[in-house]
């Protein structure tokens, strides 16, 4: 503590005091003050000095917790009034002291006089004369500092100031009220306006105890949204302080302490009041922080009025400078590099609803995860069905909602991303799966910060975390108030209405399914779809909306590069440009909102067709940038000259695909001359059915009419008198009528009998088989019987092509029939006759060009070569076409000529 001693006279004399200087922190009672140093590298010291010579009335005096039968004691009259003289006078002041004496219990005793000598203020005197104070009792006037006293009483007394004017001074007494009965009522009966109080003890650096006005409330008083080091209790009653716990309650003490100030009252916590304290000369909520002195909270920064951002703007001013607490703090992006913490991307896929891929503008891929914020999920054990497979999207309520909402906003657009921290890999736990390290950022689209969007619709939660977790979203606080207004209006995972169920039908590789769904999507034209994956450049898979389906989705008119694909016991490289023809349609179509028109189906239940993107059919795309080559199967398409001319081009600038393109004059193979004329008589068929051995049926297309009113007749009959449900009782080889899938009825012929719910029946108008319960079919009026019209779909087999034994093979081989031909007219031909069905050549209606050549130009089927003369000419250029599909290395011939050692084990003879 600053002193100065000032010698007296001349040596022998009575000697005179020291006088010793400091600064005023507390005003005790209308007698007594709290004197403070300067501080020097930490709090400064501190001694209580009691004015000499007189006596102020004593301070009300809450009952000791410890003490059940103590009680509150009062004010002595005019006790408050003088504290109050001595705290407006001296808080925050220099003054300087005498100690005149100082008793056994080290209690000191002197004079105080306001300024840096004693030629200052008396405050002995200056209580006295305004009647706050008497002389003590027995106080002979012996000295000039006694007379002054007396002199000041007696005026005091005839002015009648204070204590001496009329009464007895209860009004001074104030009416203490220690505790609030309901806290929660009286802070909202404030309705956040400033409350005048004075600041009557500092705890610590964010808790104090204040005095409210002009009701005398005594309530402690914690600040909003921020924490200070405390000082912790010991089991032995003594108290350890954290670090720079003692620096941040004098850095308060020195600016609030029996400060005139006002509160704003903004929630309360128990007794507690949560609070912002104003003073003329600052905020200390945010001073402190500025300062090092103290952290955010988040249970409580959401009440804070002024604010959250600028509590969080002063704490990160502090961390910045790393002052005093966070001395040793490091960045949660402090590895990262100014261009790897902020930038502009493209978002390419929403993984789920808390995480997006982007593009960046190098060109690479980065999977963001938006900062502090969980997506919906499973809550409790028995919630799924142990025996279905868990589809997230579709099972996690509002996880479909959610990933919708960030598709439509995002997918294809630039936005701005923030880095907010990286989060470590963690291994696997029994609980929790192992996570890979993860980048957890901001991502703002105009403005708008995605994660909060998702958390005020109730699409998303809050994280919450420990309060010395740093690895948060920087704009922490906006998603907790967001949060809040969700709760508050019952928005999505906060709604108490029942959760939305999403019953989508996966039909992907479901042959029986995707057959009977054929119909509806080719009638449909464009219909329109959402590209949920892509597995190659023209194999997606699609999500039907209006039909709320999933299914397997192939480019028509086009052969793209196969991709690579893990068979048994191996691993089968791509075809080159594979993954660049996947990537490109990633980029294009994933995510997005297409149109498809589905024109057939595979045998694996596929689905083939053409795709539209904004306008453009992505087929065509992919020829254009040389990532695909025309089909022969486009021919009777109407984009068939587009992609052509797109395949042209491709081939002129010799890219990609085109690479090694050279146009070679195709060998042909001397002719031989016939000595017989080929019979070819071709008649219009219509494909309605394709078999897994390439056998298939034909309806002619001449009787067409008479098959479609015989079954409108049919089914105005059976509506008439409809077949009672289960009265009809199967047997093999018997005719009868068949409910299909369409809620139709058909002629058809029962197969075989396993049980009443298990009958196969052949329907012998179009050639396909079902598997159905009795309950289905019914007996076949005889007014439509095979004999008032044959059964109209017959059976033919492919004439000179060997169908491939090799399932794999014949699978390809029976794709590439049924996209081509089912369910299209045709011109058949009977070439020659078997022991099973008459084998044919089969033309495509309107381009005349041979399916069976076809399936040989493209590697898929080898020729059979027959002897008879007249079949030469034709044998003779189904063998060209085999030459080139094999000089191209097409399917079959991929690994050159295998006929000559392995024909027996491929199934096949030369």
């Amino acid at each position: 503590m600053a002193s100065s001693a000032q010698s007296g006279g001349s040596s022998g004399g009575p000697s005179v005091p020291t006088v010793q200087r400091g600064i005023v922190k507390m005003v005790l009672s209308g007698c007594a003050i709290i004197v403070r140093g300067q501080p020097r590298g930490g709090p400064p010291p501190e001694r209580q000095i009691n004015l000499s010579n007189i006596r102020a009335g004593n301070l009300a005096r809450r009952a000791a917790a410890a003490q059940p039968d103590a009680k509150d004691t009062p004010d002595e009259p005019w006790a408050f009034p003088a504290r109050e003289f001595l705290r407006k006078k001296l808080i925050g002041k220099e003054v300087c002291f005498t100690i005149e004496n100082k008793t056994p219990q080290g209690r000191e005793y002197g004079m105080i006089y306001l300024g840096k000598d004693t030629n200052g203020e008396n405050i002995a005197e200056s209580l006295v004369a305004e009647g706050l104070a008497t002389r003590r009792e027995g106080m002979r006037a012996n000295n000039p500092e006694q007379n002054r006293l007396l002199e000041c009483e007696e005026q005091a007394k005839s002015a009648k100031k204070g204590m001496w004017s009329d009464g007895n001074g209860s009004h001074t007494i104030r009416d203490l009220k220690y505790t609030i009965e309901n806290p929660r009522h009286f802070v909202d009966s404030h309705h956040q306006k400033p409350v005048n109080a004075i600041i009557e003890h500092v705890r610590d650096g964010s808790v104090v105890r204040a005095l409210l006005l002009p009701d005398y409330y005594l309530v402690t008083v914690m600040l909003s949204g921020i924490k200070c080091p405390t000082f912790r209790r010991e089991a032995d009653g003594s108290e350890t302080p954290e670090p720079y716990a003692a620096e941040a309650k004098f850095f308060t003490e020195s600016r609030l302490l029996q400060r005139d100030v006002q509160i704003i009252l903004e929630s309360c916590h128990n007794q507690n009041v949560l609070g912002t304290i104003l003073h003329p000369n600052g905020n200390i909520t945010e001073l402190l922080l500025k300062e090092g002195f103290a952290r955010c909270v988040d249970w409580s920064i959401a009440v804070y009025t002024r604010g959250a951002e600028k509590l969080r703007a002063a704490e990160r001013f502090a961390k910045e400078r790393r002052l005093r607490i966070w001395r040793d703090y490091v960045p949660p992006t402090a590895n990262l590099d100014q261009k790897d913490k902020q930038f502009v991307a493209k978002v390419m896929q929403v993984l789920n609803a808390d995480a997006i891929v982007v593009k960046l503008n190098s060109g690479d891929y980065k999977t963001i995860h938006l900062s502090s914020i969980r997506p919906p999920r499973l809550e409790g054990e028995n919630t799924q069905d142990k025996n279905k497979k868990l589809r997230p999207l579709y099972d996690i309520p509002y996880m479909f909602e959610a990933r919708e909402f960030l598709r439509k906003k995002l997918i294809g657009k630039k936005v701005n991303v923030t880095v907010d921290y990286i989060r470590a890999a963690s291994p696997a736990t029994e609980t929790v799966p192992a996570f890979s390290e993860r980048t957890c950022a901001t991502v703002t689209i105009g403005g708008i910060n995605i994660a909060e969007a998702l958390v005020s619709k109730g699409l998303a939660t809050v994280i919450r975390y420990r309060q010395d977790d740093d690895q948060r979203s920087s704009h922490y606080d906006e998603l907790l108030a967001a949060e809040a207004r969700a709760i508050k209006n019952g928005k999505g995972l906060h709604s108490k209405k029942e959760v939305p169920i999403h019953r989508v039908a996966d039909i992907s590789g479901d042959t029986q399914k995707a057959k009977q769904f054929l119909p509806f999507l080719q009638r449909a034209g464009r219909s329109e779809a959402v590209v949920e994956y892509v597995f190659s450049g023209s194999r997606l898979k699609l999500y039907l909306p209006k039909e709320t389906c999933l299914i397997t989705f192939l480019l028509a008119g086009i052969e793209c590069p196969r991709g690579a694909r893990n068979l048994p016991g191996l691993v089968q490289e791509g075809e080159p440009f594979s993954e660049e023809a996947m990537l490109f349609t990633k980029e294009l179509v994933l995510q997005r909102e297409v149109e498809v028109e589905v024109e057939s189906m595979d045998k694996a239940g596929n689905f083939i067709g053409w795709l539209h993107i904004d306008g453009a059919n992505l087929s065509v795309l992919l020829v254009e940038h040389a990532l695909s080559k025309v089909h022969f199967t486009a021919e009777r398409s109407s984009y068939y000259k587009s992609l052509l001319s797109a395949e042209e081009a491709a081939k002129q600038k010799k890219e990609k695909v085109w690479a090694h393109y050279e146009e070679q004059p195709v060998e042909e193979v001397p002719p031989v001359p016939e000595e017989k004329e080929r019979s070819a008589s071709y008649k219009p068929v219509f494909v309605t059915e394709i078999t897994d051995d390439l056998h298939f049926y034909v309806q002619d297309v001449e009787t067409g009419t008479q098959l479609e009113k015989l079954m409108e007749n049919m089914r105005n009959d059976i509506a008439s008198h409809p077949p009672v449900e289960g009265s009809y009782a199967p047997r093999r080889g018997e005719f009868c009528i068949a409910k299909f899938v369409d809620g139709e009825w058909y002629r058809a012929r029962v197969e075989k009998v396993v049980s009443p719910a298990k009958v196969h029946v052949f329907y012998i108008d179009y050639g396909n088989r079902e598997i159905l319960p009795s309950s289905r079919l019914g007996t076949l009026p005889p007014a439509f019987s095979t004999r008032v019209l044959p059964a109209q779909a017959t059976e033919y087999a492919f004439a000179f092509i060997q169908v491939p034994q090799d399932e794999d093979a014949r699978t390809d081989a029976v794709d590439s029939v049924v996209r081509d031909i089912q369910n299209t007219q045709c011109l058949l031909n009977v070439e020659h006759q078997s022991t099973s069905c008459p084998h044919v050549t089969l033309q495509f209606a309107d381009s005349k060009g041979d399916v069976g050549l076809g399936l040989v130009k493209e590697g898929l089927v080898m020729v059979e070569v027959r002897k008879e003369k007249q079949f030469q000419k034709v044998i003779t250029e189904y063998l060209n076409a085999q030459e080139s599909a094999k000089s191209a290395r097409l399917n079959l011939w991929r690994y050159g000529d295998f006929r000559a050692d392995d024909a027996d084990e491929f199934g096949y003879s030369r």
